[in-house]
C-alpha cells in the first residue's frame, strides 16, 4: 500500500515539476472589473413612478372640475336627494346584518395592528438596509 502510495506522489511531484504555474496578464484584473462595471450598468434601470406627475396632475384637474360643476350646476336639492336614496339603501343592507361584538372588535382592531406592523417592519428595513 505505501508503496502504491510513494509512487502516486512521484507521478504527482514530476507533473507539477513538468507543468508552470500560469499567471494572468498584467492588466487583468482591470478588464474584468470593466467588464463587470459594464455589466452593473446595464442591469440598472432608473426609478420612473407607476403614475406621472402629469397624470396627477390631469387627475386632480378633473376632481376639481367635477366638485365645481357640481357646486355651481347641479342643484343642491337633487344631490341631497340622491344623497339620501344612497344612504336609505345602504341602511337597509346593513339592517339586516348582526355581528357579534367579538367579531366586530377583531373587524376594527385587526386594520389597526397591520397598519402598525407595516409601519415597524418599513422602520426595521430601512434601517438594516441604509445605505
Amino acid at each position: 500500500m505505501k508503496e502504491n502510495d510513494k509512487e502516486i506522489e512521484n507521478l504527482i511531484e514530476k507533473m507539477m515539476a513538468e507543468n508552470t504555474l500560469e499567471s494572468p496578464s498584467a492588466d487583468f484584473t482591470s478588464n474584468l472589473m470593466s467588464h463587470i462595471l459594464v455589466a452593473e450598468k446595464a442591469k440598472i434601470k432608473p426609478y420612473k413612478p407607476l403614475i406621472s406627475n402629469s397624470t396627477w396632475i390631469f387627475i386632480g384637474i378633473a376632481l376639481a372640475v367635477l366638485a365645481l360643476y357640481n357646486v355651481f350646476f347641479a342643484g343642491a336639492e337633487n344631490n341631497i336627494e340622491i344623497g339620501k336614496s344612497y344612504t336609505d339603501k345602504i341602511s337597509a343592507i346593513i339592517s339586516g346584518i348582526h355581528i357579534s361584538k367579538t367579531t366586530l372588535y377583531a373587524i376594527l382592531i385587526v386594520p389597526f395592528m397591520i397598519l402598525v406592523q407595516v409601519g415597524v417592519l418599513k422602520n426595521y428595513f430601512d434601517k438594516k438596509y441604509q445605505v
